[in-house]
């Protein structure tokens, strides 16, 4: 009941989840957000896996697909920490390099299949990242 009294009477704490949700959302509770999250995540998942099974069938619907799919699981974390924050995070110096293959990997994975029409350039350009990814992980401290 205390929480609610100060959240009338506008006598709350303020944490830090707070103060980043008040910037990029105001108006979503934790809750919704998670919702979002959830959707978002789930859709660009989806994406993802239809493009991939499409492949063989239409290169550019493929294309389409798997890349919308990354772009809604990507973005996906915007409901829970902010577009900004999380671009910031994603090109600190530690993760620069892993955020640039990537986004590189998903335009020339849509210009090689778009445009060259090229299903083996498409598809190498959709493992590069996997394949940064993994690379890595494995890498001795």
């Amino acid at each position: 009941m205390k929480s609610l009294r100060d959240k009338i009477t506008g006598n709350e704490e303020r944490s830090v989840w707070d103060d980043i949700s008040g910037q990029y959302c105001p108006s979503l509770s934790w809750k919704e957000r998670a919702i979002g999250f959830v959707i978002c995540a789930s859709l660009g998942f989806g994406f993802a896996f239809l493009g991939g099974m499409l492949i063989l069938l239409s290169l550019r619907l493929f294309a389409i697909l798997y890349t919308l799919g990354n772009i809604l699981a990507l973005s996906s974390t915007f409901f829970l920490i902010g577009p900004l924050r999380q671009l910031k995070s994603m090109f600190k110096l530690h993760r620069a390099i892993a955020a640039l293959v990537f986004l590189a990997s998903m335009a020339l994975t849509l210009f090689f299949a778009l445009y060259k029409k090229s299903a083996l350039l498409a598809v190498i350009f959709v493992i590069i990242p996997v394949s940064y990814t993994h690379l890595r992980a494995h890498e001795t401290p």
